[in-house]
């Protein structure tokens, strides 16, 4: 692995980690505690394994990014995210809520969340990793 992969990974992974606790730990606390029924209690939640997710998460991405990207640049790392963010987003947020009883706001917000998200990261393996 370049150095460059390796700077990507800990970046998407620190960003994400980041992004994660604002848009679930404090924009969507409300929504959370008012749907509390469907959720672990906070004491219950691996941490570790959140963590090993996104570490997962950002090693495929990079992957993804170095192996099958030929024009390295912020502007394709961007395009990736964007596709990347709205597939995850609307299988998380939509697919979710096909059989989940949470809000339709919910849905949304994970769905626009993991858009946002991924496309951020995009923009920064896409500069990292640049030609």
């Amino acid at each position: 692995m370049s150095k460059r992969a390796g700077l990507a990974i800990l970046a998407v992974f620190v960003i994400g980690s980041l992004l994660d606790f604002v848009l679930h730990g404090i924009l969507l606390r409300s929504t959370y505690e008012a749907t509390a029924y469907l959720w672990r209690p906070m004491k219950d939640m691996n941490l570790p394994l959140i963590y090993a997710v996104m570490l997962v998460f950002s090693v495929c991405f990079v992957a993804i990014y170095g192996l099958l990207v030929d024009n390295k640049s912020v502007w394709s790392g961007i395009k990736l995210g964007f596709l990347f963010g709205l597939t995850t987003g609307v299988s998380m947020g939509f697919g979710s809520y096909s059989y989940m009883p949470i809000p339709l706001t919910l849905a949304v917000s994970w769905c626009v969340g993991s858009l946002v998200e991924i496309t951020i990261a995009g923009a920064i393996v896409g500069a990292i990793m640049r030609d």
